[in-house]
Formats: C-alpha cells, sequence, structure tokens
C-alpha cells in the first residue's frame, strides 16, 4: 500500500513538471498559445526588399507589433502584421519599411494619421512606401545618373 502511494505522488510531481516545462517552453519561445491581444491588419507594398517575418513594427520608437506573413499577391507584396490590441491605428496612417542604422535590419514604422476613423481587426493600410533602395541610389550616383538631365524626365 505504501509502494502504491509513492508511486502516485512520483508520477503527479512528474506530469506537474512536465506542464511547468512546457509552459515556460512556450513563453520563452514567444509562442502565442494563449495571447489573444493582438489583432491583425494589413498592408499592400510594390517592394518589401529585405524585410523578414517577425521584423519588429514601431510606433514613435516603441515595438507595437510584428510583421506576421510576407506573401505576394497580384504582383504586390502583402503583409499582415499583428498589432498590440491597445494601439489604435487611424485609417490614413502611413506604414513604411525603414532600416535600422544604415545597413542593419529592416522592420515597418507606423506614422499616425489624423483621421477620427480607425482600422478595424483584418482591415488594410493603404498609406504606404516602400524601402528606399540604397544599392540603387549609390549606383546612380556612382554611374552618372544623378545629373541635371536625368532628374528632369
Amino acid at each position: 500500500m505504501e509502494r502504491k502511494s509513492v508511486e502516485l505522488g512520483v508520477g503527479i510531481f512528474l506530469l506537474v513538471g512536465l506542464a511547468c516545462l512546457g509552459y515556460i517552453s512556450f513563453q520563452l519561445g514567444d509562442i502565442p498559445f494563449w495571447d489573444r491581444s493582438n489583432y491583425e491588419v494589413y498592408a499592400k507594398f510594390s517592394t518589401v526588399a529585405g524585410l523578414k517575418e517577425k521584423a519588429n513594427v514601431m510606433m514613435a520608437g516603441v515595438q507595437i507589433g510584428q510583421v506576421k506573413k510576407i506573401g505576394l499577391k497580384d504582383g504586390q507584396a502583402w503583409l499582415t502584421i499583428s498589432i498590440d490590441r491597445n494601439v489604435k491605428l487611424e485609417e490614413d496612417s502611413i506604414v513604411s519599411v525603414k532600416t535600422m542604422g544604415l545597413i542593419g535590419d529592416k522592420y515597418i514604422s507606423i506614422s499616425p494619421g489624423g483621421s477620427d476613423e480607425y482600422v478595424k481587426p483584418g482591415g488594410t493600410l493603404q498609406e504606404t512606401q516602400p524601402p528606399l533602395d540604397i544599392e540603387n541610389l549609390l549606383g546612380r550616383f556612382v554611374f552618372g545618373g544623378m545629373e541635371k538631365g536625368e532628374n528632369s524626365k
């Protein structure tokens, strides 16, 4: 009888330990298991060169979300962006792809708009700016594409 109670106690201890280990793994792995504190919005860009999934979404230097998915639809790059539920985005917010430093990682920057209407979950942000193509800019500068005649076209 005493042996069965020891085995039962060890079994319960093992199950509780495995449950705690699983919970910690999800939390440290930043895997949203029960987290429903975000909502998704979409944005369409002509290009998102260098941007990766799970890139930060920033507003005024504060992280407010993450790029959840990058896809191609009708020749345009479509982003699915996960935004913190406490942040409300105006319909005329400007979404742009920026670079941390000169050659750092790409991230999404959202500049607030002035509209009284907010984007609903599942809505699309209309005002977008693609990333600055530094290679193209340097190539035009080095090979003479920055002449006065080139800008007047």
